[in-house]
């Protein structure tokens, strides 16, 4: 699994308030191209966001679905995007002072992206988690200037 942390300037509260509006994740999910859908109850367990990856006019349309979830601590992911596979996606929110540190763990659960040699998909993955914890500080600090 790929572990990527960044240190957000806002507090816990303020970081899933982004979280928990899932039309906010094409703004910083690195591949999320738009959203189509949220389910009305996101981010409950077994809630979906219905988006679509890639570019257009190669876009592919699938749903992240929450698996477990900790109110403005942890959310647990099912990222699908078919046919290049699925992935577990952990996200974690900790205080620390004024400030939240943003830990996001991932890894392929099928499809081909299993197939890539374990060390390669870590490294693949941390660099595009280092953009996206990028992007959801530019939301999330931006939201609370």
């Amino acid at each position: 699994m790929s572990t990527t942390s960044r240190t957000i300037a806002a507090s816990p509260e303020r970081v899933w308030e982004v979280l928990s509006d899932g039309w906010l994740y094409p703004l910083f999910v690195v591949g999320a191209s738009r959203m189509r859908d949220v389910d009305e109850a996101w981010p409950a367990v077994g809630s979906m966001l219905h988006h679509s990856v890639g570019t257009w006019p190669l876009l592919i349309d699938d749903t992240t679905e929450v698996l477990e979830m900790e109110e403005r601590r942890r959310l647990l992911l099912l990222a699908r995007g078919w046919p290049a596979g699925q992935a577990h996606v952990d996200i974690s929110l900790r205080p620390e002072g004024d400030s939240t540190v943003v830990t996001i763990t991932e890894d392929a659960t099928a499809g081909p992206g299993t197939l890539v040699p374990k060390p390669l998909r870590d490294v693949q993955l941390h660099a595009r988690n280092v953009e996206t914890l990028r992007r959801l500080a530019f939301v999330v600090e931006g939201r609370t200037k």
